[in-house]
């Protein structure tokens, strides 16, 4: 009888599991693009502010500081822009290269395990050319909730998001490269 009861209990457990991940992979096959509101913490320096991602590998966030911070990626290049400052990268030596390319999270997902912590979060951990990315998603609605990654410089980046608006119609020039100051 307790083999039975275990057994049962490892079924349901590995069905809910499975259907937790199924969950969240349909989620986002159902996203175009996403806005919401972010607070970012990269070793211990808290910034906030809004960005809208449109895959594939496309966002745009403006900072709430003063000295009129954006980033900006049309998919190639990552640009990083204030008032004084103007750094540009190549998007794919950066961990938002893989952030920002939902098939290659959905491919990840369906091969990684995941971790429900504090029965409020699905966690899911993964390597990518010496990046240390999780990315974290509501255990109730399945929506991408943030992420945290560690670089190869290893400056640690936790990225909190709320305030989540999906889908919504985006004006065709949000993503354009802004020129150096």
């Amino acid at each position: 009888m307790k083999k039975f009861i275990l057994i049962i209990l490892i079924i349901c457990s590995s069905k809910s599991f499975a259907s937790i991940k199924e969950n969240i992979i349909s989620n986002l096959e159902n996203i175009d693009n996403i806005n919401f509101n972010f607070e970012q913490n990269i070793n211990g320096k808290i910034e906030r502010g809004n960005c809208t991602i449109k895959y594939p590998k496309k966002i745009f966030c403006k900072y709430n500081l003063g000295n009129q911070k954006i980033l900006v990626s049309d998919g190639k290049s990552l640009i990083i822009k204030t008032s004084a400052s103007y750094y540009r990268y190549q998007l794919n030596k950066t961990p938002l290269n893989y952030l920002l390319n939902k098939e290659y999270l959905i491919k990840k997902i369906k091969n990684l395990d995941q971790r429900i912590i504090e029965n409020k979060f699905i966690n899911f951990n993964f390597f990518e050319n010496d990046n240390e990315i999780n990315i974290f998603f509501d255990i109730k609605n399945y929506n991408l909730i943030g992420w945290q990654t560690l670089d190869i410089f290893q400056n640690l980046s936790v990225t909190y998001i709320n305030s989540i608006i999906i889908n919504q119609k985006l004006r065709s020039n949000l993503f354009v490269i802004p020129k150096r100051n």
